[in-house]
């Protein structure tokens, strides 16, 4: 087996153009043959706490995100390779002001939605309106909550109006918070029930159950890719196991979210037997979080505790067999403004120093919590990942830790009403700039449902970075907010990771299928020849 490392390029901070120039065509092999399987341990299951796996006013993970950016369209999306917004359903966007306060786009004539309608900027001003109108709780509203009104202005033109100069703002219109839905097919004020889905991007949702989702190429596509194939089929597995021995056999072509760490070793040494691994840089971050209005997890000091015994070389390599890093910050290393400022302020794990502040702030000892992880969502090594941390605690005398696994469509929502003490989220970015790794955990309404509150951050800082167009000027003040965020830990980053895929050696365009969020273009997939 060949194994790739992909070096993307490297995610530097440059202007966001203000009007944007889009791609054309993208050259890759030819479309058609039969259907590309992937595989993948993600299944979206509807029911109670996940009505609308799908519906862009609700959907907020990775892994419904990945089948939205494929069936639905934005003004906006990332390029193949770089970092700055090019053109989708816009033929051209940009800022009107200054400020950064208004941001206009003009449509592309002759876009059309799956099931034949015409995409219009009504659909654009409807899509927005119900995003914020319904703002499910967790949900992606919290990306446009700086976002004043939408108006469509004719059939092509839409005018968004910003509360604050944020220019970010492209790049948040090419996440699937800002997917364009047909207004005369989606309920104005709730969710669609179900799993099914209309929009405008290189693929259809043709069929879903519970083993598989069939994906065929929109034949009213009329955007600026061009698909390698007409059809995939995303098939479910309960493991990694099962999803490795698949693809050994050649029932699936590519075995996508999760590789497990073991697998990685494993696929990576093995040689001749046609299967090629993929890696690459990611921005996945993992982490613990903070209930800080509980009475013990509540208490600064005891997260600072925490903070200073965690040995996070020993998680990466007793759980993850070196597959991932250890991460200092809450902005994840590639990005200009990260900064180490854990590693800055507690420097290597220290029982002795964890002791000293929990006597200074007159806390008894052992620390009793619960640790609350899904079992679930992030793979098999996260079960490992906890019993690692258990032991760091315990071992040291000052912690009575517990831990407690809980499958996803449970753990979500109980996270997000506040129902644990601590609990381990991961976070893949909606877009590539720090911004992302800041404001959804620190603004009002955020993404963690978390109390804790820093005026700092909030009224000063994320403004601030958000009126510099020039993105490398904001290095400085996001690094503050990652001192702030070391000194209070509300969250505790853990490690960051890397990305794979494995795939049949006749299945062209794998190292171009993730992208910088870990969001599978599904596109880019061809089936050329063997080696």
């Amino acid at each position: 087996m060949n194994r790739k490392t992909v070096v993307l390029p490297v995610l530097a901070a440059g202007l966001l153009t203000p009007l944007l120039a889009g791609c054309g065509t993208e050259k890759g092999g030819s479309a058609g043959g039969d259907a590309i399987v992937v595989g993948t341990t993600d299944h979206f299951a509807v029911g109670k706490n996940a009505p609308a796996p799908f519906d862009p006013a609700a959907a907020y993970d990775v892994a419904a995100w990945g089948v939205m950016r494929n069936t639905f369209q934005t003004l906006l999306r990332l390029p193949r390779a770089g970092t700055s917004p090019v053109r989708d359903a816009a033929a051209k966007c940009g800022f009107t002001d200054t400020a950064n306060e208004q941001y206009r786009c003009t449509l592309r004539e002759g876009q059309t939605f799956s099931n034949g309608h015409a995409l219009d900027a009504e659909d654009v001003e409807f899509s927005l309106r119900r995003l914020k109108r319904i703002n499910h709780k967790g949900g992606p509203a919290v990306l446009f909550s700086n976002l004043d009104r939408v108006e469509a202005h004719g059939k092509n033109r839409i005018v968004f109006h910003l509360k604050k100069p944020d220019a970010t703002f492209p790049y948040k219109l090419t996440t699937p918070a800002a997917a364009i839905v047909d207004s005369q097919t989606y309920p104005a004020d709730s969710l669609t029930k179900g799993g099914r889905l209309t929009g405008s991007g290189p693929y259809a949702l043709g069929s879903i159950d519970a083993k598989s989702a069939v994906l065929t190429k929109n034949p009213h596509y009329n955007g600026g890719l061009k698909l390698q194939n007409s059809e995939i089929e995303l098939r479910f597995f309960d493991g990694a196991t099962g999803m490795e021995k698949a693809l050994k056999a050649g029932d699936i072509d590519v075995m996508g979210r999760t590789i497990s760490p073991r697998q990685v070793g494993r696929l990576g040494e093995a040689q001749g037997n046609g299967i090629e691994l993929v890696e690459q840089p990611g921005q996945e971050i993992r982490y613990l979080a903070f209930d800080t209005d509980d009475d013990t997890a509540g208490k600064k000091a005891v997260r600072q505790a925490m903070a200073q015994l965690v040995d996070r070389k020993k998680i990466v390599r007793d759980a993850y067999d070196r597959s991932t890093e250890p991460l200092y910050s809450i902005v994840p290393a590639g990005l200009p403004a990260h900064r180490n400022s854990f590693f800055n302020k507690y420097g290597d794990p220290s029982k002795e120093a964890a002791e000293r502040t929990l006597r200074k702030a007159g806390i008894d000892k052992p620390v009793k919590l619960t640790l609350t992880y899904t079992t679930d969502h992030y793979g098999d090594a996260t079960a490992k990942e906890f019993a690692v941390l258990k032991q760091q605690l315990n071992e040291s005398g000052l912690f009575d830790v517990r831990t407690k696994g809980v499958e996803w469509d449970r753990f979500r929502p109980a996270a997000t009403d506040g129902k644990y003490q601590v609990w381990g989220y991961g976070w893949y970015p909606d877009f590539p700039d720090a911004d992302n790794f800041v404001a959804p955990f620190f603004e009002k309404d955020n993404f963690l449902g978390s109390p804790y509150t820093n005026r700092e951050i909030r009224d000063k800082l994320v403004p601030q970075t958000r009126r510099q167009t020039e993105r490398a000027a904001t290095t400085g003040t996001f690094g503050r907010a990652q001192d702030i965020a070391a000194e209070d830990v509300p969250v505790l980053p853990l490690w960051q990771g890397k990305q794979y895929l494995a795939a049949r050696d006749d299945i062209t365009g794998v190292e171009w299928a993730l992208n910088s969020s870990s969001v599978l273009q599904l596109w880019e997939l061809g089936r050329g020849e063997s080696d």
